[in-house]
């Protein structure tokens, strides 16, 4: 196996933590060649000292910290609203790791398909914006794109083999989220923290906000579908409060296909790194015995209304999708910040989308026009 070279946007978050962790536990196979960071300098100058890479990219307004702490020799530093493109073209580049969260990512998933790399984004809301354009731009390309969240790894890992016209349906299995048993009248009266607390996995404020109301599997609906070219309702969400089976693909003759292991990253990670190769990661097994039942249940759409407004959005299709995603990272962030109530946050990316009227084009000029009006609505509507 040749040495990789590895650029990973959103090195100090969760997924860019784990991806240097499978990095270094495969001394000679990979290179780390990029990183990018938002505002955890102290992080990202541990990480320049550790991987020694050739450049690096963060918040605009925390270039000039970092050049005084890191000479620019050494390794050369970029602005992150032009430089994550400029990163991820480079020729040197093999594997795209996206761990940035939001609409963030898409121009740099854009720049790294249409630079035929190979594109492992834990990131889903590029695809819920531009899902058809990034799929188009990979196949003209040739990008390869392995995704690394783990429900979306395990059904194209399902997938391995298969041909795409014999499946039937995808199961996408959910956790419920932080308060799948908490009665949705309390929703409002629950600090924050434990919202933030999810019962099995450890991630990131945004994306826990979301597993918490359900928009989280129901963007990964509308992702489903673009990565792996399924209709709205060839996708079904399966609440597994064990998180063991990562999800599952039926096919026309009946059989259905798992993929199952236990609930840590670096799992999807390391497989989209050494993709199509497997190889120990050093993990625990799963305890069949120990571990006794794998229950699952219908999610309960009433109680969580984002599931249904994510497949409405799913069938429409163009740029509500644009819309869904920007409402929706706006209300997150106003309730983190104490601006709104939880149950606040469906009601505005709801309104949001109800509000929008699709242009007739669909490009990226287009996408990016609805996002911004989405913010701009959102905002307006949370005072």
């Amino acid at each position: 196996m040749s040495v990789k070279n590895v650029v990973i946007l959103g090195s100090t978050g969760s997924i860019g933590i784990n991806a240097l962790k499978v990095i270094k536990r495969f001394k000679g196979r990979f290179k780390v060649v990029g990183l990018s960071a938002y505002r955890n300098i102290g992080l990202l100058e541990k990480q320049i000292k550790q991987f020694n890479p050739k450049c690096v990219a963060l918040d605009d307004k925390n270039v000039a910290l970092l050049k005084r702490r890191i000479h620019p020799r050494k390794v050369r530093i970029l602005n992150a609203s032009d430089g994550l493109e400029k990163i991820v073209a480079r020729r040197d580049v093999d594997i795209v790791i996206l761990g940035i969260q939001g609409s963030a990512a898409l121009k740099p998933f854009l720049a790294a398909v249409r630079h035929g790399k190979i594109v492992a984004p834990a990131n889903k809301e590029a695809l819920v914006m531009a899902g058809p354009i990034i799929m188009r731009e990979a196949k003209k390309h040739k990008a390869t794109i392995v995704p690394v969240d783990s429900e979306q790894s395990a059904i194209f890992q399902c997938l391995q083999g298969q041909a795409r016209e014999q499946v039937k349906k995808v199961y996408l299995t959910g956790s419920g989220g932080p308060l799948k048993d908490v009665d949705q009248k309390c929703f409002d009266a629950i600090p924050v923290k434990k919202i933030l607390k999810h019962p099995r996995w450890r991630m990131g404020k945004k994306i826990t906000v979301d597993s918490a109301t359900l928009m989280n599997k129901g963007l990964e609906i509308i992702e489903a579908m673009w990565l792996f070219g399924l209709k709205a309702h060839e996708v079904d969400v399966v609440i597994h409060p064990q998180s063991i089976v990562h999800s599952m693909v039926e096919f026309d003759d009946g059989a259905v296909i798992a993929q199952l292991g236990v609930t840590d990253m670096c799992i999807p990670i390391q497989y989209a790194l050494t993709y199509p190769q497997r190889m120990k990661t050093g993990l625990g097994a799963i305890d069949f015995v120990k571990q006794g039942q794998l229950t699952f249940e219908k999610p309960n759409f009433k109680k969580f209304p984002s599931l249904c407004l994510c497949y409405e959005v799913a069938r429409k299709g163009k740029t509500f999708g644009s819309v869904l995603n920007a409402a929706n990272e706006e209300a997150v962030e106003a309730f983190l910040k104490g601006r709104i109530k939880f149950s606040k946050i469906y009601k505005v990316v709801s309104s949001v989308v109800k509000k929008h009227q699709t242009a007739k084009k669909f490009g990226i000029k287009e996408i990016l026009k609805a996002d911004q009006w989405a913010r701009q609505q959102a905002q307006k509507m949370m005072g």
